[in-house]
């Protein structure tokens, strides 16, 4: 007879007995080394006595519930894979089960095969966990080769974050400013998961228009409309194994956020036009300079898409956060996308007009600072009035912008106005160009025509 391969440890976790001892026994004849416990008390002694590869962990438990035996073994044994088995299909247990870290859940009675395959995933997780351990003590290092370049404390702790929800295939929603890098860090999750080999396909959902949203996510049939004279795949067909990433996902409307809100909750959709259901497996990233919480709460954005789409949440910090990295972002850029006969150096007055700079535009207008800089740079070094900080930009540091503001702010002038002339103001001093308004802004290009229309601006 042959001996049956050893795969892994697992620790059965189940308060029902007969099924405990009837999964311990299936594993066991497939080669797993099987410990079992029937409530919560007894699976965290377990896992204190013994390293185990994964726990299959049963939800509803006396005394200790699988929250609580899940949250601990995710606290202290964060390379062990817990499965949540549950008799009950609710979303919201689901979305709190992936939250505080499970690798999946399965809801009773499954299939066996079902159960074997996730078994084989969660043990190649644990591998990639453990062959990326290099990777995560060496984060500055890498976030350098990855062009994520930064040592302070908060940048720090949102690539450990990365580092560690990477190797899955959790939902993540990317949270920053507009110029902090959210594709970049879209783009490392993407590098170092497990579909790394497969397309990454972007989105900017801000760029297109909401009557054609649906079709270039899902594609159309021909015929579909006006102009669609050939079938068209979506994004998230070509996408079809791989990640897909929806950059400004608040800008899309609630009468698609339906629609996407079932793709993400069973990867079917429909083409435009077409009647046959389709299915496409993909990892869902995705990013927004908006308080989503917000806008669910004021009814912008459905609160069960968020719930979907936030498993995880990373927060891009601002480059005002993180001042200690100004200048080793600058001596990057300078070396990476300064093009010049003559090699530029920051001249020590450029260095302190830099840090003290507010920086609305975040890394984008540090770039683009720059980039300007080194064209008007008539030596080798570049100061402070070759970056034009802050008239030259027509951009103010926060000092003087509270100055100004002054008299405005705590008056009685309604919010509306100071909206109105805030954005007014910007569109001025940019002469009108839109896209660097709505940088220092902090929005999107769509929300700022919405807000001249709103407002009824007019360039003068």
């Amino acid at each position: 007879m042959a001996k049956i391969k050893k795969r892994g440890s697992i620790l059965v976790v189940d308060d029902e007995a007969s099924f405990r001892e009837m999964l311990g026994t299936l594993l066991t004849d497939e080669g797993y080394i099987i410990t079992t416990a029937a409530d919560g008390g007894e699976a965290i002694n377990a896992v204190q006595a013994a390293n185990f590869d994964c726990v299959l962990l049963d939800v509803k438990m006396p005394r200790i519930d699988g929250l609580e035996v899940l949250s601990f073994i995710k606290d202290h044994y964060i390379d062990t894979q817990v499965i949540m088995l549950t008799g009950v299909s609710d979303v919201r247990i689901a979305v709190e089960c992936m939250a505080k870290g499970a690798f999946h859940y399965l809801t009773k009675p499954y299939e066996v095969d079902e159960l074997f395959q996730l078994l084989d995933r969660a043990l190649e997780h644990k591998n990639l966990l453990i062959e990326n351990k290099v990777m995560k003590s060496e984060l500055a290092r890498m976030a350098n080769t990855a062009q994520l370049i930064g040592q302070s404390p908060s940048f720090i702790a949102t690539l450990e974050l990365a580092s560690r929800v990477a190797p899955t295939d959790s939902t993540v929603l990317i949270e920053g400013a507009s110029g902090t890098g959210k594709e970049l860090f879209a783009n490392f999750l993407y590098r170092n998961g497990p579909r790394a080999e497969k397309p990454f396909v972007a989105l900017n959902c801000a760029s297109v228009p909401d009557t054609l949203i649906e079709s270039e996510l899902f594609g159309h049939e021909k015929g579909a409309f006006t102009d669609a004279h050939v079938m068209r795949q979506g994004l998230v067909e070509i996408a079809n194994d791989g990640t897909l990433f929806l950059d400004e996902i608040g800008e899309i409307s609630t009468v698609f956020q339906p629609k996407l809100l079932r793709f993400v909750q069973t990867g079917e959709f429909r083409r435009v036009g077409g009647n046959k259901t389709m299915k496409s497996n993909v990892r869902i990233i995705s990013a927004t300079n908006r308080h989503l919480e917000d806008d669910a709460k004021e009814g912008r954005f459905r609160e069960d898409l968020l719930y979907r789409i936030n498993v995880i949440t990373l927060h891009i910090p601002s480059l005002k956060e993180r001042r200690e990295d100004i200048l080793l972002l600058a001596t990057e850029i300078l070396k990476r996308k300064v093009k010049t006969r003559q090699p530029k150096t920051l001249h020590t007055d450029a260095i302190k007009a830099l840090t003290e700079y507010s920086w609305p535009g975040n890394v984008r207008e540090l770039e683009n600072v720059l980039e300007r800089a080194a064209l008007l740079s008539t030596d080798s070094f570049i100061r402070p009035r070759d970056m034009a900080l802050p008239q030259h930009l027509n951009v103010t540091p926060a000092g003087a912008q509270a100055e100004q503001q002054q008299g405005r702010v705590g008056s009685t002038i309604s919010l509306r106005e100071l909206e109105r002339d805030h954005i007014d103001g910007v569109l001025k001093q940019t002469k009108w160009n839109k896209n660097l308004a709505a940088k220092i802004l902090g929005i999107s290009l769509k929300t700022l025509y919405t807000k001249i229309q709103q407002f009824n601006l007019t360039e003068q």
